[in-house]
């Protein structure tokens, strides 16, 4: 998969799984993707301070994001 094809596939991933953050009063996007492996995002409205963030992350980004592209190791959350 090239890396244009990979950063198409973890967008799908963020639209997938972006109604449920809206719905919340937050929002994620993507930052970068690193060595093909690592996706940092960005958590962002109601998301930044929730206390159940890191969960979120792992439990449901990360998931789906593997879910399109089993390639990702991690996920991780940045800030700008």
């Amino acid at each position: 998969m090239t890396t244009q094809e990979l950063t198409t596939k973890v967008e799908e991933a963020l639209n997938e799984i972006r109604p449920f953050l809206q719905n919340d009063g937050g929002d994620i996007s993507l930052v970068s993707i690193e060595g093909d492996k690592i996706v940092n995002v960005q958590l962002q409205g109601a998301c930044v301070g929730c206390s159940v963030n890191q969960m979120t992350l792992k439990s449901g980004v990360e998931m789906t994001i593997k879910k399109y592209a089993p390639q990702i190791e991690k996920v991780v959350s940045v800030s700008q």
